[in-house]
């Protein structure tokens, strides 16, 4: 691969992804001028041009900058969710430029920084914000590129003077995370995904395996217990395992009640006693002993621990509240994978257990449907109400037989409906409601404004 400190120029085909747009922020940081395409404005995007990125929302090769058509000085950023006849992706490729994908970047970080890397279907974005937070605000200090807004710093990227210790979330998509050279890593989970790309259960728990052969000697690996990936380290690699009851880091006399949650925190060699969860939802136990044990083995302090946990205030579109009241509740969450469905679901209710709760359910991906339509259905069945919307399509083209009626039908909630997105606000006005959860990692989020403002009214 070329030398990154000799590039001055940095174009991004498909500029405005969460994961993108972090690098997008970095290279800006490190004073290089950056252009870029994006199929839609968004709010993250406005932000990224105010920040100083030349983005432009049109297939046209005529608005991308001169200075990134210099083809010594510029590397050229692509998203697998463009397609390959996109017109700008081919004058790149036809011009002989550098062009690599995020993950290509993020494994050139990890060559000279210490990457810390967290891998999983599912729990790794609240993971590896937790992690960074927890690093941040202690002593020790981090970089990070995120694939979630943490909301302590309204941003997916983190720069620091003075740490070489760098946080990435390892994205199994497209194979992308065995670009990494991990110095410590984290698998959350393992349940199959992305069958689009991976074929097999075996190809994709395979893929993880590859993963861990990926660690730096010297590093560590905390695995989630109970998951059914075989790890293949290198000599001098370490290996823990963690969970809510048991493993090398656990929880113990966990305390759920009045909005909040409490646990003490078992390590090898200590006991940290009475840590909050700043958001406080059963899943992120799990997910917060994951991030403190990275956090503990890179030497932040019991009272650092605690701080740290108490005070994130989570990630963007990660149980994400915006209304709590006696009246009623309305939070969003990026689930998207029957196993997330279940846990958000689950949270909710014991967080709130003698409240309707309505869901509103936006599937993402023809082939996930089509590949996880009967999990997805159980897992809704556990909702007082659902409300299911057409298929977020994302990257894929339809598919034969596949929509949404699929989930729909096998659905054993008290009460169900299945609308149009674009019919959602005149349906969702006609009932009665008391917690509502957005779910999904589609455009679902965007419809949250006029349900709040149905709701107060």
């Amino acid at each position: 691969m070329k030398n990154l400190k000799n590039i001055t120029s940095v174009y991004f085909v498909g500029a405005g992804g969460i994961g993108m747009s972090a690098l997008v922020r970095y290279f800006l940081a490190k004073g290089k001028k950056v252009g870029g395409y994006d199929k839609t404005a968004t709010e993250l995007t406005r932000q990224l041009i105010a920040e100083g990125a030349d983005i432009h929302f049109e297939d046209n090769v005529s608005l991308i900058p001169d200075y990134c058509k210099d083809v010594e000085s510029t590397i050229v950023v692509r998203t697998p969710a463009v397609p390959e006849d996109h017109s700008e992706l081919t004058y790149f490729r036809n011009n002989g430029f550098w062009m690599v994908k995020r993950a290509e970047v993020l494994g050139e970080i990890t060559k000279t920084d210490r990457g810390i890397c967290v891998a999983g279907t599912h729990g790794k974005t609240t993971t590896s914000t937790m992690t960074a937070h927890l690093l941040k605000q202690s002593s020790v200090d981090c970089n990070a590129f995120l694939g979630g807004i943490l909301k302590n710093y309204d941003s997916n990227l983190m720069l620091s003077e003075k740490s070489d210790l760098t946080v990435i979330e390892a994205d199994e998509y497209d194979r992308s995370f065995h670009w990494l050279q991990p110095y410590m890593a984290v698998i959350t989970s393992s349940d199959p995904d992305h069958l689009d790309i991976y074929g097999t259960e075996e190809a994709y728990l395979e893929s993880f395996r590859i993963f861990t052969s990926l660690i730096k000697p010297g590093g560590c690996l905390v695995m989630k217990k109970g998951i059914t990936v075989q790890p293949d380290l290198q000599e001098g690699v370490k290996l823990y395992s963690y969970s809510i009851e048991e493993g090398d880091f656990h929880a113990e006399n966990v305390r759920i009640g009045n909005g909040t949650i409490l646990f003490d925190f078992v390590t090898p060699t200590e006991k940290i006693t009475d840590v909050e969860l700043g958001v406080p939802v059963r899943i992120n136990i799990e997910n917060g002993i994951g991030a403190m044990a990275l956090a503990w083995l890179n030497g932040v302090s019991a009272d650092e621990l605690r701080n740290g946990m108490k005070s994130y205030g989570g990630a963007k579109r990660r149980f994400d509240f915006y209304v709590k009241s006696e009246k009623f509740v309305l939070l969003d969450d990026y689930a998207h994978h029957p196993e997330e469905v279940k846990a958000s679901i689950s949270s909710l209710k014991q967080l709130y257990p003698d409240r309707k709760l309505t869901v509103i359910f936006q599937p993402h991906l023809f082939s996930r449907t089509n590949d996880f339509y009967r999990a997805f259905a159980e897992s809704l069945s556990l909702a007082d109400e659902l409300i299911l919307l057409d298929i977020y399509p994302a990257r894929e083209l339809p598919m034969e037989g596949v929509t949404s009626q699929l989930i729909f039908d096998l659905v054993t909630a008290q009460k169900k409906t299945l609308c149009l997105k674009s019919e959602l606000l005149d349906v969702f006005a006609k009932g009665d409601y008391d917690v509502v959860m957005t779910l999904g990692a589609g455009d679902i989020d965007t419809y949250i404004p006029n349900i709040k403002e149905i709701l107060e009214r």
